[in-house]
Order: C-alpha cells, then sequence, then structure tokens
C-alpha cells in the first residue's frame, strides 16, 4: 500500500484481519522494555533464534507487527520473505496502554495462526501473561500468569520475570 501512495511508510499502521489498524503510540516504559528483551535474548541465543524486532510477520489476512518475535534461525535474515506463523517459536507483545488489544484482538490472532507461544509483558500489573499450545479456535490450550519474583522457561531456560521490567 506504501508503493500505490496509499500509505505512508512512517505510518503506524498494522494489518490485523484484512483491516489496517492504528498502532497504539509507545511509552518511554515500553520503548524500555522492548530494549531491555532485545538485549536478554540477544544473550542468550547462541544461534537458536533471530531477535525481531517491531517488525512484520505474516499470516492468511493479516501482518502484526510484534514488539518482539523470535524467529527460526535462516541464512538470509528473511530477506527473500516475510516470516510466518510456522517460523516463529515465541512473540512477545509488551502492554500497558495496548494491553486489551493485546488480549482481546492479538492472542486469538496468534493462537489461530498457529503462534507456539505467546508472552504478554503487562506493564501495568508487572507480570508475564504467558500462552502456549494455540488452537484453531483462537485460545490457548495452557495460560499462565507469572508475576515479578516468578520465572518463565521458554527452549529450557529459566528466566526470572524480574528481569523482563
Amino acid at each position: 500500500m506504501s508503493a500505490c501512495g496509499i500509505l505512508d511508510e512512517n505510518d503506524r499502521v498494522e494489518l490485523i484481519r484484512g483491516e489496517i489498524v492504528d498502532k497504539i503510540t509507545i511509552g518511554d516504559r515500553h520503548a524500555a522494555c522492548v530494549k531491555r528483551l532485545n538485549a536478554l535474548f540477544q544473550a542468550l541465543s547462541q544461534g537458536r533464534w533471530i531477535v525481531s524486532l517491531q517488525d512484520p510477520v505474516a499470516f492468511e489476512d493479516s501482518k502484526p507487527e510484534p514488539d518482539l518475535a523470535l524467529l527460526q534461525p535462516r541464512g538470509d535474515f528473511y530477506a527473500d520473505s516475510t516470516p510466518q506463523a510456522s517460523d516463529i517459536l515465541l512473540v512477545i507483545e509488551v502492554a500497558d496502554t495496548s494491553l486489551n488489544f493485546d488480549r482481546d484482538v492479538k492472542l486469538p490472532l496468534y493462537a489461530e495462526a498457529g503462534v507456539a507461544e505467546y508472552w504478554i509483558v503487562n506493564l501495568t500489573d508487572s507480570c508475564v501473561e504467558v500462552h502456549r499450545g494455540p488452537r484453531s479456535d483462537g485460545t490457548y490450550a495452557d495460560s499462565q500468569t507469572v508475576a515479578k519474583g516468578g520465572t518463565v522457561s521458554f527452549q529450557g531456560l529459566d528466566l526470572s520475570v524480574d528481569r523482563l521490567f
């Protein structure tokens, strides 16, 4: 759409279920948390994944731009195609003002697409909402909320929730 002049490359929008949706403006805490997550997952990667920051992923009629996605390693770093659900190991959305959107719109979208694991780093309540086992009905088989002081696991790594805030 930007190639046709409908959208400017600086427009903050994403394609969700065939509709162009304005992205919610992020504040300093949100931006800092994304940077912290990037540093953490880059340090832990050891070639196991590619860290993708606020870049698009492609589903049937959607092209959301999650705050962070961990992708299967690929030599071209996805230069030849946008990552699909099968390429995604983990999607993380950082949420404060976007919390309802991330729960009510993004969660079912990611589940229906088959994203294996989806975390919401909830800045408002200082917790991480972990969702695993996507179902075609837009839900996840396993959902849990882990507060500060707790631990979340990903690919055999135990991460202190405190490190995410």
